[in-house]
């Protein structure tokens, strides 16, 4: 049976809004009940038999499973509709480009049509896009008989090249489920991995696929779906010499020059990589290769990647002695047009971080107020290391502020949407952090006594400090700040430089 109420309560308050406008607009009768139905399951306190008698006056299971049905449809367009509006990934853009061919072809404007095809194929190659190739191929094949020029041998011998690379394609989506499976089982367990030896015995379990002979984006694929593990465990050092690996590759490729976009998505996964294990002047070698790449072919994805490559350039500044450098990069960024989203909200944290740990208070507090979404939209748009982040700096910047009351209420809600969570992943110092924490705000003057350095000591499964990720450090230096009653931007530079 499928929720209805569950699906809407997906929906924030604007949407759960549009949506009502929505069916209000598409009603064409005075007496349809599906707003009345949404407003009903919205309330979640009536059983089916009670929505029946206040929607019909009268038991009607009949009537109200099909006016379900009907509500689920419009649930589904309406989503539909609005995904495409807000979306503006190139994959949206190119079936948007694809719709109006065909709509152009259908009413017999066949160079118009073609013209825009043309367009969308180019920029499909270029993304190695292969799905939405086979689309284009397929609208020009169908309507070849009404365009004289077109030299139909030539399309069909691309489309039939295309459907090999997407089958391919399916082949690595296949391996990189079982890959993503692994890296989770991993994550679950305090195991090691051969990240390498993974990914290459899954590849060849998956027909045979050789890692020296992927695509660029494959690559990037393969470097992604590490590096995203890695971020929920904090443990980046594990994927540092598949990372170097990898680019080895990437340099011999023999589609090296006509790869830059996913070359350059390569360079900043790398960078970030080293970034996090601490290897500043590593992570800034490959921020230049990027930023040169980013260069080539009339500066063509400088504006794309600037923003990215512009915030791993200021963190690596704030933890190598140039916080002043870092503030201005990142307060020159924040207010840029056209960020997406997630880069926008990591600048903000970024310089928020820059800002707290520059005893900048009131700029912080100022810069936090902005964020003023609920939990659960941080966890759609960045993910819930972003929002598990962001609510820990949130509580330590409210006890350094001297709002206790908010310490509390901050705590609590911690406690009861992540501590659960955090177990699951193995995660356990983060909980203990939360406590000692805790124990510090309520009686701050324990901080420097023997008894609270002894639970700090036995709280924490230590890992060696080339191992431990930057950003679990500078957690861990306020917290050693507080017990030394020293300044929490030095105590932070000298635990991640020793």
């Amino acid at each position: 049976m499928i929720h209805l109420n569950e699906i809407l309560r997906t929906l924030n308050k604007d949407k759960q809004q549009d949506f009502i406008n929505y069916l209000d607009k598409k009603n064409k009768r005075k007496d349809a009940k599906n707003i009345q139905l949404v407003k009903l399951l919205l309330i979640d306190n009536f059983s089916s038999q009670e929505i029946s008698e206040k929607i019909y006056g009268k038991q009607n299971k009949v009537a109200l499973h099909a006016l379900r049905k009907r509500l689920f449809q419009s649930l589904i367009d309406f989503t539909a509709n609005t995904s495409i509006k807000e979306e503006n990934s190139l994959d949206i853009r190119l079936i948007k480009y694809i719709i109006a061919a065909r709509n152009f072809l259908q009413k017999q404007q066949i160079e118009v049509g073609y013209q825009i095809l043309e367009k969308a194929r180019i920029v499909a190659t270029e993304h190695q896009l292969f799905s939405i190739l086979n689309e284009i191929y397929h609208t020009k094949i169908q309507y070849a008989h009404q365009y004289e020029t077109l030299n139909l041998e030539e399309i069909i011998h691309n489309f039939k090249e295309n459907q090999q690379q997407l089958i391919q394609e399916d082949n690595l989506n296949i391996a990189y489920a079982k890959i993503r499976k692994s890296l989770n089982d991993y994550q679950q367990k305090k195991t090691t991995i051969d990240i390498k030896k993974l990914i290459e015995s899954t590849l060849k379990e998956q027909n045979n696929l050789d890692i020296s002979l992927l695509s660029f984006k494959s690559l990037y694929q393969l470097l992604q779906i590490t590096t995203i593990s890695s971020s929920q465990k904090f443990d980046y050092y594990n994927i540092t010499n598949f990372a170097v690996d990898t680019y080895k590759i990437v340099k011999n490729h023999t589609a090296k020059n006509k790869q830059t976009y996913y070359h350059i998505e390569i360079l900043y996964l790398i960078s970030n990589i080293f970034f996090r294990n601490k290897k500043f002047n590593q992570s800034l070698k490959y921020l230049e290769l990027m930023n040169f790449y980013m260069q080539e072919n009339k500066q063509k994805y400088l504006k794309e990647f600037s923003s990215k490559h512009d915030l791993l350039l200021a963190l690596n500044y704030n933890y190598t002695e140039k916080q002043e450098e870092a503030i201005q990069l990142l307060e020159n960024s924040i207010d840029k047009k056209n960020i997406n989203i997630i880069h926008q909200l990591d600048i903000y944290l970024s310089l928020i971080v820059c800002y707290y740990q520059n005893k900048s208070l009131t700029k912080a507090q100022n810069l936090l107020s902005k964020l003023y979404h609920t939990d659960k939209w941080y966890l759609e748009k960045a993910g819930l290391v972003w929002t598990i982040k962001k609510n820990l700096i949130d509580i330590l910047l409210q006890i350094d502020c001297g709002n206790i009351n908010l310490v509390e209420s901050r705590l609590k809600s911690f406690k009861k949407n992540y501590f659960k969570h955090l177990k699951e992943i193995n995660q356990e110092n983060v909980i203990a952090y939360l406590k000692l924490v805790e124990i510090y705000y309520k009686n701050p003057e324990t901080a420097s006594s023997k008894e609270f350095y002894n639970k700090v000591e036995t709280s924490f499964n230590f890992i060696d400090k080339e191992k431990e990720d930057i950003f679990m450090m500078s957690f861990f230096a306020w917290l050693k700040a507080k017990m030394t009653k020293q300044d929490v931007y030095l105590v932070t530079l000298k635990l991640i430089n020793s």
